[in-house]
């Protein structure tokens, strides 16, 4: 993590370390697998993409901001990826045809995660397919093998163990908490409640948040070493 002395986003407070954190912390994550990505819509067949064709893909490294909409951030993280505006503009366009506009994406996670956003957010210039943190490959703990990373948005709108993305004519019914577009900088919290009703609440969900996210990673790790014995 590098130093900033930069403000930090209304209502956030700098954390030393990037920990695991979830919605639903007691989900654990998804098994190891090689990178799969499949892009859906209506009317296509879909588009899988695997690990030799997104290695192909040109990589950028980029430094952003973790914001997590409970409160926290961690600054200065070093993510490795694709660009979405260039994966978009070079595979998913050719694929489904400009001539179709699509408004919205529903992003799906291995581990049941998802979030919409627009696509004039997906497509903001440090929106990543990330396969890398500070040089070393995803882990477990961080989305492994491939995460959807928008450093303007809160993070759950940075999916997890990304494994499909859905191209949507309609704009789905979204989950109680979901903001459909979380920008950071509006502090767009909550799709109904002001940002000042819910920061308290949220900032005292950190620490249980935390401790039951890393326990529930550790004992799938357990479950998986126990399989590899022999």
């Amino acid at each position: 993590m590098r130093t900033d002395q930069s403000p930090l986003p209304p209502g956030q407070r700098a954390r030393v370390n990037f920990p695991r954190f979830a919605d639903q912390p007691l989900r654990r994550p998804p098994r190891a697998c090689p990178l799969a990505l499949r892009v859906s819509a209506a009317g296509c067949e879909d588009l899988v993409l695997g690990e030799e064709e997104f290695a192909a893909l040109p990589m950028r490294d980029q430094d952003s901001d973790f914001h997590c909409v409970t409160t926290w951030s961690y600054r200065g993280v070093q993510w490795g990826g694709v660009r979405m505006r260039e994966f978009w503009h070079e595979v998913v366009l050719p694929w489904v045809g400009e001539e179709k506009p699509v408004p919205w994406v529903r992003a799906r996670g291995g581990d049941a995660g998802s979030a919409v956003l627009c696509v004039e957010d997906l497509l903001a210039d440090d929106v990543l397919l990330a396969v890398r943190l500070d040089g070393r490959p995803l882990d477990a703990r961080h989305g492994a093998p491939l995460r959807l990373v928008c450093p303007s948005q809160y993070g759950y709108k940075s999916v997890k163990h990304l494994v499909g993305l859905e191209l949507l004519q309609e704009l789905p019914v979204l989950p109680s908490k979901e903001h459909l577009r979380a920008r950071v900088a509006l502090e767009e919290r909550h799709p109904r409640l002001p940002a000042r009703l819910v920061r308290r609440p949220y900032r005292a969900l950190i620490p249980i948040t935390v401790r039951l996210a890393e326990w529930s990673l550790a004992r799938s790790e357990l479950v998986e070493e126990g399989d590899a014995v022999p």
